[in-house]
């Protein structure tokens, strides 16, 4: 089951600074995303949401390389090419992967102007690894919703804040657990 993070800034950078250190983690195996946003309130009125991953273009190159090679078959490679660009942007621009679009925009409303948050979607993470990275943003962020257990939103909020984070309590050998 994966877990929704969000974690406000009073500023732009520091948004995508988490981001940048997230993806870094992910590389490293710490943790496993399926998506994570940087959504930035530059004005009052104004709320940007910034995805990893631009779905249309990665929809347009897809779909052009299907359509050059049905081209091909069909001797006309140009043809099919502008097609399956055409139709892969598309499909990439109806495609909502991950965390809601409109969920996000709602939830930055809290947000001062100036301000970011970044949504985060996990699969996996290593939660004591993990923390101790997030160490760096302590006073810089403050977690506005989780779906975590209480106890695992305690410890991120107490890493954040800068407090010690409390160990990771072990399995018990007679349960398992």
């Amino acid at each position: 089951m994966s877990e929704l993070i969000v974690i406000a800034f009073d500023d732009e950078a520091t948004g995508f600074e988490l981001r940048a250190e997230l993806v870094k983690m992910q590389g490293e195996y710490l943790i496993e995303m399926e998506d994570a946003v940087v959504v930035t309130r530059p004005s009052e009125d104004d709320i940007k949401l910034h995805q990893a991953v631009n779905l249309t273009a990665a929809g347009a190159l897809g779909g052009g390389f299907w359509g050059t090679l049905v081209g091909l078959v069909f001797l006309n490679p140009l043809i099919g090419a502008a097609v399956g660009a055409a139709s892969g942007a598309l499909a990439g621009q109806l495609s909502d992967v991950g965390i809601n679009d409109n969920f996000m925009r709602e939830t930055a409303r809290a947000l001062p102007p100036g301000g970011s948050a970044v949504f985060v979607l996990l699969r996996k993470m290593t939660a004591d690894k993990v923390l101790d990275r997030l160490q760096s943003f302590h006073h810089r962020g403050r977690v506005l919703q989780t779906s975590l257990s209480r106890e695992d939103e305690d410890r991120l909020r107490d890493a954040l804040s800068g407090g010690a984070t409390p160990p990771v309590p072990p399995a018990d050998p007679a349960t398992g657990a």
